[in-house]
């Protein structure tokens, strides 16, 4: 069985243990914080015996160094996070991870970086997106191209629709405001929208949520919709979503 535990560091990041009950072995999911990684794991219990990093940032991979120093674990992460933090072993689309007896399945989401994965375990019904997709949102477009992107977000999309999605970044209810201007006649949205003001209002978290969710009230999810597509331009969907990025990063 996998446990996640979830907790707020730096200013809006999320850290994620992942422990497995059978094998005792815990995995790290990027590292914002590593003293704080350190901290959590203590106080479960765990030893970090692995990280998993989605893409080269500093508020993801920035805390490998103290980490593998403190506990000997190894890193596992795309090709962008060598040269700029500690990296024993890449991985891309289409590999795969463990943690015990449970294995995750590596997927290309870049746009947000032009190497980012997620990982996806199937057994468990989660994934670990980092900065590719937020509730209610995208990762900004720093380094990838809007077609790019939007084949990610397709890859995510063909997830199982009950995968609880694990994103990094408590952004949730500044993605709320654009995605009602965005598509303001989404009754599923304005509900979403009423639940997260009233989450946010009780300091409570907004994440994980679930692609099921997301798919019916996410603007850039929703980019090959036809009415998202009408209201937004473009002759295909990638054009609509970079179209609503723009709109975003302006917003």
């Amino acid at each position: 069985m996998i446990h996640v535990h979830q907790f707020p560091c730096l200013s809006d990041n999320y850290g994620y243990l992942i422990h497995d009950t059978d094998s005792h072995e815990t995995a790290a999911i990027d590292t914002p914080d590593g003293k704080e990684y350190l901290l959590q794991a203590e106080l479960k219990g765990w030893k970090i015996t692995q990280i998993w990093n989605t893409h080269w940032h500093p508020d993801h991979a920035g805390g490998n160094a103290i980490i593998q120093e403190a506990s000997g674990c190894t890193i596992t992460g795309p090709a962008e996070v060598q040269g700029k933090f500690p990296v024993d072993r890449i991985i891309g689309h289409g590999d795969t991870v463990t943690i015990g007896s449970v294995e995750g399945q590596v997927i290309d989401v870049s746009g947000h970086t032009n190497g980012h994965i997620a990982f996806h375990l199937p057994s468990a019904g989660i994934a670990f997106v980092g900065d590719s997709v937020f509730a209610l949102g995208c990762g900004r477009m720093f380094e990838g191209e809007p077609g790019q992107f939007w084949d990610s977000l397709m890859r995510i999309k063909a997830l199982p629709p009950e995968t609880v999605l694990y994103c990094a970044h408590e952004y949730t209810a500044a993605n709320a405001k654009f995605a009602l201007h965005a598509d303001p006649e989404n009754a599923a949205l304005q509900a979403y929208t009423d639940e997260i003001t009233a989450k946010r209002a009780r300091d409570e978290w907004t994440v994980p949520t679930t692609l099921e969710r997301e798919l019916a009230t996410n603007p850039f999810l929703r980019a090959d919709d036809p009415a998202m597509m009408a209201r937004w331009g473009g002759s295909a969907p990638h054009e609509t979503f970079a179209a609503l990025r723009s709109a975003k990063d302006n917003f």
